[in-house]
């Protein structure tokens, strides 16, 4: 038995130390991967390059990877022109809000499709899956219709509200909570704990993972939203950085693309720091909620 065992690590060993082959296959999935991998960072690698180029090597052709001229003149002229402080302060505010009632709404109506014995359970459900189904622009204009008659527009509830609960967050949820013991909802129950001392004592700690995945999407999603900020206010002083970019940096007549792609820099910055810090967290979720 132990002449197997040294046997077997003597060939483990000679397995290690023997180098590895790349056959065809291992090739060609390489060159895909890297391809990939280009196509992917390219585009990100392109901006933040072009972001300390003059605005005359931005625009000529055949264009050039590596600068001629570094200049710094595009992020000096961003911070001089916008308002920069405030904007960023609109899209914190904005983004922290939409993402912590985003969370916590979700995990609310996750719970109670999960958990909650009720009429018309599943009708509910049905009707959240048959949400997520609809695009978002066929709801735009009854959304702005909506806010427009409760006289929300131009304030920062028309920016917040519309976003305190999405149909993929209540999915996201419900599909993690279904996986929560019910016996520690019914100890709880049995100590005398009511429903919302139970959804949070205990239900929120057991739903980390998902409560985490959903507040880094719903934060990426408000941080980068364009469109619905760009009609639901306008006054200059409830920008967001996306809007304000996108407004001061394209004139009537030209488009300044060094200032436009200095200000994309420092837009995708912070979130991409998010991002790669609590990567972890978004795959641990989306692997424990049944979205295999």
């Amino acid at each position: 038995m132990a002449g197997e065992v040294m046997a077997g690590e003597v060939m483990a060993h000679d397995d290690a130390s023997r180098p590895r082959r790349f056959t065809p296959r291992a090739i060609l999935l390489n060159v895909a991967l890297l391809l990939g991998l280009a196509a992917s960072i390219g585009p990100l690698v392109w901006m933040v390059v072009s972001s300390v180029k003059p605005e005359g090597e931005i625009r000529q052709f055949p264009p050039t990877l590596i600068p001629d001229h570094v200049t710094w003149a595009n992020y000096t002229e961003l911070f001089a022109t916008l308002s920069f402080p405030r904007y960023f302060l609109n899209s914190v505010v904005v983004a922290l809000v939409v993402t912590v009632g985003s969370v916590l709404f979700s995990a609310m109506v996750g719970y109670a499709l999960a958990k909650l014995d009720f009429p018309g359970r599943r009708a509910l459900f049905a009707l959240v899956m048959g949400t997520l189904m609809v695009p978002g622009m066929v709801t735009f204009v009854p959304l702005f219709v909506l806010v427009a008659n409760l006289d929300l527009i131009n304030t920062y509830a028309a920016l917040i509200l519309p976003f305190l609960a999405a149909p993929f967050g209540v999915f996201l949820m419900r599909q993690f909570m279904l996986d929560v013991p019910d016996e520690l909802l019914d100890a709880a129950r049995v100590d005398g704990a009511g429903e919302f001392r139970t959804f949070f004592a205990v239900v929120l700690p057991q739903a980390r993972p998902a409560l985490a995945t959903l507040g880094i999407l719903t934060f990426l999603g408000s941080w980068n939203n364009f469109l619905w900020p760009l009609v639901a206010v306008q006054s200059a002083d409830k920008y967001t950085l996306p809007v304000a970019l996108a407004l001061y940096s394209t004139g009537q007549n030209t488009v300044q693309y060094g200032l436009l792609v200095a200000g994309a820099t420092v837009i995708v910055l912070p979130i991409l720091i998010v991002f790669l810090v609590l990567q972890r967290h978004i795959v641990q979720g989306i692997s424990t909620t049944g979205l295999k």
